[in-house]
């Protein structure tokens, strides 16, 4: 088969399916669960232990057939940027269909070796850069396809006051259980963060977590291959010492797991908490008490885990005066979910930097790069009780879009010919298009909301933050 034949074969998706299904076997037993932003679930979550022994052939589980097609199907759902070795998700059935067979073979013999990160760095919204990982395409599919039965068998034993990367669970669910425990009197937060958690978990510790769990040593050694697989960074390559190098499937989960023994430490001392990733808030009724338990906890994380509190983000005061996955808590009578402060200045950044009036794009294409940061802001934010905020942002928002057609029009009898076009009466045109005044005043003026209004940028599609209309 040519080239040029052979891609439009791997285009074909019903043909290439069935060349996946032949290279990945036949029928499993179904899917193992995998990670959701958003949950219905129950809070409380009953709590069980996992049987070692259920895990002596686990690696035949990882490649069962539909396993395996739901591990492509998830990597190629999320997409993201190749890895070292320069393969896209794109590219990945068609290399399966040709080489899996050997790769199978290497797995069931424990002899897969993953190849080195590519690492890069994230700006963090408080400064500086998170270092991400990204493992090669390959690499991704081998981790979604152990994550998903290695999930399927530990969420259930982990803590119900644990949120972060499980199925079923979200951070509203972790913003509203640590709402509970505000209205139920226990105002006053231990804010604890870990500083470089994922960069920094000692590797035998963890494995000695994983081994108590799982009895296959393919599946131990296909880990632990994984974590000290390395990392390329500016065309250097270093070891993998420590760490669970965020970017990878593996990595949210092997981090629940770890910290499920802070989450059983603190269940056993009965205390009020929420966590999320490494992000822990302990809520307790005085200062006096969160100070002593900042302080407890904080050697139990150093002595018995090896790690480290970050001072800086850490701390202990009102809830009203903290702010959890983004949200904060209004102090008053009556007790409402808010956007922290540092969020709602991100939030205007991004707009300003999307809306900025010397781009030289159509307002069309502008509105078409803004709304999908909107929706997912929305999605988010939306879980907030205060709907004033995002009534403000709204108009805010469409004063911004309002100053970029105002700027667009350049000059000032362009301006008056717009005005009169969309009906504006030729005085106020006039008035308007001559004004001295700069665009953000003009954007609130008489003539242009009634030249652009609302109702003309949502048939541009602009989402509104709010269900209700703004004025």
């Amino acid at each position: 088969m040519g080239e040029a034949s052979r891609r439009r074969f791997l285009v074909s998706g019903k043909r290439q399916k069935n060349q996946l299904e032949l290279a990945f076997g036949g029928e499993g037993r179904g899917e193992a669960p995998g990670v959701s932003g958003e949950g219905t679930e129950p809070l409380a979550a009953e709590r069980g232990t996992e049987s070692r022994e259920s895990t002596e052939r686990l690696m035949e589980e990882v490649l069962e057939g539909e396993n395996l097609r739901k591990a492509l199907q998830r990597v190629k759902a999320n997409k993201g940027s190749p890895g070292v070795d320069g393969m896209t998700v794109e590219q990945l059935p068609g290399y399966l269909e040709r080489y899996w067979p050997t790769h199978r073979e290497q797995l069931l013999e424990g002899a897969y070796r993953p190849q080195a990160v590519r690492r890069v760095g994230i700006p963090k919204p408080g400064g500086g850069k998170r270092k991400l990982s990204v493992p090669t395409v390959l690499d991704r599919f081998v981790q979604q396809a152990v994550m998903q039965v290695l999930q399927s068998k530990w969420d259930r034993t982990f803590s119900g006051f644990s949120f972060g990367f499980r199925p079923g669970r979200s951070a509203h669910q972790a913003v509203a259980l640590a709402q509970e425990y505000v209205a139920q009197g226990y105002g006053w937060v231990v804010d604890m963060d870990l500083e470089k958690f994922f960069d920094s978990v000692n590797h035998d510790m963890l494995m000695a977590r994983v081994a108590k769990r799982v009895s296959d040593k393919r599946v131990l050694k296909l880990i632990r291959a994984f974590l000290n697989a390395g990392a390329m960074e500016d065309g250097l390559e270093g070891p993998g010492v420590e760490g669970t190098p965020q970017g990878g499937p593996l990595s949210p989960l092997l981090s629940n797991l770890f910290l499920d023994d802070l989450d059983r430490e603190l269940e056993r001392r009965g205390h009020r908490f929420v966590r999320y990733a490494d992000d822990c808030n302990i809520y307790v009724r005085t200062e006096r008490a969160g100070l002593r338990v900042m302080g407890s906890v904080k050697a139990f994380l150093t002595r018995k885990l090896k790690l480290k509190v970050n001072e800086g983000k850490s701390g202990v005061g009102k809830a009203s005066e903290r702010k959890f996955l983004s949200f904060r808590f209004t102090a008053g009578r009556e007790l409402k979910r808010g956007i922290a402060p540092e969020a709602l200045g991100r939030f205007k950044r991004r707009v300003v930097e999307l809306t900025r009036r010397t781009r030289g794009v159509s307002l069309e294409r502008m509105v078409a790069q803004l709304t999908p940061y909107l929706i997912g802001w929305r999605n988010y934010f939306g879980f907030c009780q205060t709907s004033s905020v995002l009534r403000d942002l709204d108009s805010w928002t469409r004063r911004r879009l309002r100053c970029v057609a105002w700027k667009q029009w350049k000059r000032g009898k362009n301006r008056f010919t717009q005005l009169r076009r969309r009906g504006v009466g030729k005085d106020l045109a006039a008035q308007t298009a001559g004004s001295p005044h700069g665009p953000w005043r003009i954007s609130r003026s008489p003539a242009l909301s009634f030249a652009l209004p609302n109702a003309f940028l949502d048939s541009l599609g602009v989402p509104r933050l709010t269900a209700t209309k703004t004025p």
